[in-house]
């Protein structure tokens, strides 16, 4: 992966105004896309140290280790920039199998049939245990 002391990979990256860029999660296995995030310098950076995908929450405005709560980390298998350099392709080892905070193999769940949006994956584990919520 990239030296981490060298910032010279970092500022390659195409960071919008407000420093982020946006992160396809795919596996690495089936090749699904699973998740859509976004990461700042810090994040790419932290995501390549410890081998797992760190995104920037921007809701939280903090970093956040993928399945740090849920236990559905994603193993870093490969990372790749795109073509306008505005993109990151993560390849992950999904582990735990539910990507989606819905429990959901992939957060791409609901596929337009139709005219509507039809829900197309089941739930492979319950949010709320996930979490640690009671109803």
């Amino acid at each position: 992966m990239a030296d981490v002391d060298n910032p010279d990979w970092l500022d390659r990256i195409a960071w919008d105004d407000q420093g982020l860029v946006p992160a396809i999660t795919q596996s690495a296995e089936t090749d699904r896309v699973l998740t859509l995030a976004w990461m700042n310098r810090e994040s790419l950076a932290a995501t390549v140290t410890s081998g797992y995908a760190t995104y920037w929450s921007r809701s939280r405005a903090q970093l956040w280790r993928k399945g740090e709560t849920s236990g559905n980390l994603q193993r870093i298998v490969q990372i790749a920039l795109d073509c306008d350099n505005d993109a990151v392709l993560l390849r992950v080892e999904q582990i735990g199998g539910a990507a989606c905070h819905t429990g959901r193999e992939s957060c791409f769940f609901q596929v337009l049939t139709d005219g509507h949006w039809a829900t197309a994956d089941p739930i492979l584990k319950d949010p709320r245990q996930m979490y640690g919520l009671h109803e």
